[in-house]
């Protein structure tokens, strides 16, 4: 344990928490929301929760394709799980380390739900003035933050060494 304290300390804690939240969020919208593309439920006037599925992969890419696509899709998605637990377990960046944990847990939320569903549930309705963002979920928004908190990491180390710089 001595090895990757960051990994079992905040890693994996932060992975799990983003694929239970993921997870329940998606079994109340799958209860509270039916029927799938009604209406749905004005939260603000650029947000509305509605309920949809996503047979494809980011923005609906690849939706319609062969039935075998959901093991495919699975399965690359699974490789870059495996990828990313691997760096997860080798970071020792205080940042890097969860944000690879909302990424995995995201992911495994979305792949969860390809096998049981053969479709990705989402509910979240961005829009305004008549146009809508492609409807997402909570892993979708795990997944978001955690690449954004890596991008933060790869610039943050940069900012330090260049104050340290003597100019």
């Amino acid at each position: 344990m001595t090895r990757a304290p960051l990994f079992w300390r905040l890693g994996l804690p932060v992975a799990l928490a983003a694929l239970l939240v993921d997870q329940v969020t998606k079994a109340w919208a799958l209860d509270a929301l039916w029927p799938p593309y009604s209406p749905g439920i004005v939260v603000l006037p650029v947000l509305n929760l509605r309920l949809g599925f996503n047979t494809g992969v980011t923005f609906g890419m690849f939706a319609g394709g062969p039935a075998s696509s959901v093991w495919i899709l699975s399965g690359v998605a699974l490789a870059v799980v495996t990828w990313l637990l691997v760096w997860m377990w080798r970071s020792t960046s205080r940042l890097e380390v969860p944000a690879l944990g909302l990424i995995v847990g995201g992911a495994i939320g979305n792949v969860a739900d390809r096998l049981r569903r053969g479709a990705v549930t989402d509910f979240l309705d961005a829009h305004y003035e008549g146009w809508h963002w492609p409807t997402f979920n909570m892993a979708d928004v795990g997944i978001v933050c955690g690449v954004g908190m890596l991008l933060l990491a790869t610039v943050r180390p940069a900012a330090a060494a260049s104050r340290e710089t003597p100019g």
